[in-house]
């Protein structure tokens, strides 16, 4: 616990600095930058120092960036995509009513001021994203806020890609959570009590007294965050956390923000309801930079192996964690997006429809092949798409911004 109040000290005298921590923020961005690109550039694509990247300070900066290190975080080949959903997804599909009537009243997770038809081509293509995934995987199983996760790479990666990144993760990060039943969810849940025991002992006797259990951080966990979040930019640097960590990474964020907030729980009376009510809602003006750095010294300091050793969490074999080594060496011998262009392009070798897709410019993407159903869907698809990347960007936009840099890329 010391250990933590100190990083929370040292995080106030930065912020209490005066105009050197700017300049040194400066060119500590630049600094990234370039090794972001080189890592990018490298043959093999040099995972680790993108994985740094994410989890360190600012994560990766803009969402130009992430559409190139999310896919190489996940082994995605970007010149091998999936087809769009065909609109033959929707028909008899078990869970079309259930995700039909989440999407629906997702309005909040889309930019605030987008025009309602550009927001209805999107909900459009969110759905069958979902149902394209659980078409794909019949062993998975939905969930509420499952459209949580979809929706944030929706918005920045596009509709291809984002199907690709969300079959991916349904299979190794987000597996637990899409079984038929909860047990293994409550199984990553029951991690969150253990960490608490072993940084705050009467913080964890008060809850055990109180009750509260965990399912306040359900939401939290299932979602990745997105959920709970009311900005934008705040979701987008988590999910650069955990893509870049262990499936684990946000049960430890969850016992983070608890500890941050030891002393609101202490004050509140030793009740069930009260604790829950309180711990239930996030605060909206959270350090995240601090709880990211803290999240990532408790994983460090009490591994999960170290804490599975505990008999709540030895009954049950999670899914998520014994498939994360053989996940982990996968993402190690890609081969960079200049390589894979090329082979793309080789004598021989078929130059599909995917890969010249994810060549091309953003604001070309919606209009490539048959898969528009009409002219009128293909332009707001477009308008969707650049209206999107316009609202990302003002919402993710940071005072400084090497844009001669970020056009090498």
């Amino acid at each position: 616990m010391k250990r933590l109040e100190r990083k929370k000290q040292n995080a106030r005298v930065g912020l209490n600095g005066n105009g050197s921590v700017h300049r040194e923020a400066d060119c500590g961005r630049k600094q990234k930058l370039s090794e972001i690109h080189q890592a990018l550039i490298s043959d093999p694509v040099d995972i680790e120092t993108l994985r740094r990247a994410a989890a360190s300070k600012g994560g990766l900066l803009t969402d130009e960036l992430r559409r190139k290190v999310w896919p190489k975080l996940l082994n995605i080949n970007v010149y091998d995509l999936p087809y769009k959903p065909g609109r033959d997804v929707r028909e008899n599909h078990k869970d079309y009513n259930q995700v039909l009537l989440d999407v629906r009243r997702s309005m909040k997770r889309f930019p605030k001021g987008m025009p309602a038809a550009e927001r209805a081509v999107l909900q459009d293509q969110l759905i069958d994203i979902i149902l394209e995934v659980l078409k794909r995987n019949p062993q998975l199983h939905y969930y509420q806020g499952y459209h949580d996760v979809a929706v944030t790479f929706l918005l920045v990666v596009g509709e291809r890609m984002a199907l690709a990144m969300l079959d991916k993760l349904s299979n190794y990060h987000l597996r637990d959570f899409m079984d038929p039943t909860m047990d293994s969810t409550k199984h990553i849940l029951n991690y969150l009590m253990p960490i608490l025991e072993q940084v705050d002992t009467e913080l964890h006797d008060f809850m055990i007294r109180a009750e509260v259990g965990t399912i306040f951080a359900l939401s939290w966990l299932i979602t990745w965050y997105g959920h709970v979040l009311s900005e934008f930019r705040h979701t987008l640097r988590l999910y650069d956390f955990f893509l870049a960590s262990h499936p684990l990474m946000p049960i430890y964020l969850a016992a983070t923000i608890v500890l941050h907030r030891e002393k609101d729980v202490k004050q509140t009376e030793c009740d069930m309801a009260m604790v829950h009510h309180l711990l239930s809602r996030i605060p909206q003006d959270l350090p995240y930079e601090l709880l990211i750095s803290l999240s990532q010294d408790l994983f460090d300091q009490y591994p999960p192996s170290l804490l599975a050793k505990r008999a709540a969490l030895q009954s049950r074999k999670s899914l998520s964690i014994s498939t994360f080594q053989a996940f982990q060496l996968s993402t190690f011998h890609q081969r960079p997006d200049s390589v894979l262009q090329r082979l793309t392009k080789a004598p021989g070798a078929t130059t599909s429809r995917h890969g010249l897709e994810a060549a091309l410019p953003q604001d070309q993407v919606q209009l490539w092949g048959k898969g528009n159903r009409m002219v009128k869907m293909a332009v707001w698809g477009l308008s969707a798409t650049l209206g999107v990347a316009v609202f990302a960007v003002a919402q993710t936009a940071m005072d400084w911004g090497p844009e001669v840099l970020l056009q090498l890329f």
